[in-house]
């Protein structure tokens, strides 16, 4: 199974590690560590050394009751960054992360080779002609809502047939759009429940119906850190153990803060799988 990056060939038949570089003030972990240049380069050498196939740079935090960031603020913090990191790392595989068509589209024209959107299309309408156009890999992610109301629309008749009816109908609109590589993210801590959460992770390779590549983004997130009781500073150990299971359920890409210790789960389940 490959994926097609502006002419660039990913096989994900075996497993790749996306990076996460958040421009943001407000994320839920690493909010504000990365604010200038310096750092910036820093920490995108640091994944890549540590094997990271692709890094995500995001604008617009989208945890739970974030607030809203306009369209304008949203491009000033990304676009730059897209092209820094391209200036110093040419062959770097940048996946944009946001849910609004101009800004996919300023940075693909910038460099980036890919779209992650937690909306599914949802929150624009121009998203899906945008990236058919564009003809870069679409995520699409599994959301009810919006960053701001996701955690109030937790209700499901069953949380992994409701999933995989939800992508079956994007994905559907998708090709219809002439996007030919999409992967799915069932969104771990949007619109779900703790217990849904664990319920979506147990059933994962149910997901598989969908013939489509999976993505799981679980760092050091609040599935974690409040059954553990613990935080998201102390929730590496679990996003390893959680990563590990995913990969043994389906996960064709880990969305990860830590990419040495992904690099190294994957490691071994290669291993175990050879």
């Amino acid at each position: 199974m490959t994926i097609n990056c502006k002419g660039i060939l990913i096989d994900l038949s075996s497993p790749k590690v996306m990076g996460i570089l958040n421009v943001t003030p407000d994320s839920f972990y690493d909010g504000g560590s990365y604010n200038n240049e310096t750092d910036i380069l820093k920490q995108v050498e640091s994944m890549k050394t540590e094997g990271a196939t692709f890094i995500d740079i995001g604008g617009y935090s989208s945890r739970p009751g974030a607030n809203d960031v306009s369209e304008d603020e949203e491009l000033k913090r990304v676009l730059p960054m897209v092209q820094l990191v391209l200036k110093h790392f040419p062959d770097t595989l940048i996946s944009i992360d946001t849910f609004r068509s101009k800004i996919a589209k300023s940075c693909i024209e910038a460099g980036a080779v890919l779209v992650n959107d937690i909306s599914a299309g949802q929150l624009d309408s121009d998203m899906m002609p945008t990236i058919g156009a564009l003809n870069v890999p679409y995520i699409m992610m599994h959301m009810k809502g919006t960053p701001q109301t996701m955690q109030q629309n937790t209700a499901y008749k069953d949380v992994i047939h409701d999933i995989n009816y939800y992508f079956s109908e994007h994905l559907k609109k998708a090709r219809s759009y002439g996007i030919k590589d999409v992967i799915v993210d069932p969104g771990f801590g949007f619109s779900k429940t703790l217990e849904q959460n664990y319920e979506l992770m147990n059933k994962l390779e149910l997901l598989k119906l969908l013939d489509a590549p999976i993505l799981i983004g679980v760092s050091r997130k609040s599935m974690i850190y409040k059954l553990l009781e613990t935080d998201a500073q102390n929730a590496l150990n679990g996003t390893t153990s959680l990563n590990t299971i995913g990969l043994s359920k389906g996960a064709s890409i880990l969305r990860v803060h830590d990419v040495k210790e992904a690099m190294e789960c994957i490691s071994i389940y290669n291993s175990m799988r050879n």
